[in-house]
């Protein structure tokens, strides 16, 4: 961790909310796409974002610094998604979704067009309506482990840290997904015969 971040810890961990906010200005693009990716609605990844800070805010002195503050960060904002997806107060949206920020709106980029040509992007759409559909119906212990490693791009040794699983846990779940998205996807595309 650097030294900066150490500091603002320390203080953020002391009531100091202008260290805290600087503290969270590091992180929150990316814990907001996290949030985006796993729930596929802005509107709900906005509010679990606030949700995830207060949260950060209301435990930062139980933080020990036995691992990366981001995993930290990303930790308690995986455990705020599955905490209200068991709540059943989730409803997911597509993947399409643009994305809102402070420098205005970012299109999701989930499989640019591959072609120019009009009826390839058709087919292109339906294929990430597909994606979309197979991704929301992985089992959550999945889903979850999918979209940290091949959407967010994290290691496997940053999933286990954020799920607190084993390596073998986190391969094995990637695997499964990726088969069952795999599955969905060619029974898509043998519909196309």
């Amino acid at each position: 961790m650097e030294k900066i971040e150490l500091n603002l810890i320390k203080e953020a961990k002391k009531g100091n909310a202008h260290a805290f906010e600087k503290l969270i200005k590091q992180h929150e693009q990316k814990i907001f796409n996290l949030l985006l990716n796993m729930t596929s609605n802005r509107a709900i990844a906005e509010d679990l974002f606030q949700e995830t800070f207060l949260t950060v805010w209301k435990k930062i002195k139980s933080f020990k610094g036995n691992s990366e503050f981001s995993t930290w960060l990303y930790r308690v904002a995986v455990n705020t998604v599955l905490m209200k997806r068991r709540k059943k107060t989730i409803h997911s949206v597509s993947f399409d979704t643009p994305i809102v920020t402070s420098d205005g709106e970012i299109k999701r980029d989930f499989g640019d067009d591959w072609s120019k040509n009009p009826l390839a992007t058709l087919e292109n759409k339906e294929l990430k309506q597909e994606l979309n559909k197979a991704i929301k119906s992985l089992p959550e212990k999945y889903r979850t482990v999918l979209v940290l490693r091949d959407v967010e791009d994290m290691s496997n040794e940053e999933v286990r840290k954020i799920l607190k699983i084993s390596i073998p846990s986190v391969k094995s779940r990637l695997h499964r997904a990726r088969i069952f998205l795999r599955n969905d996807i060619t029974k898509y595309f043998q519909g196309y015969k």
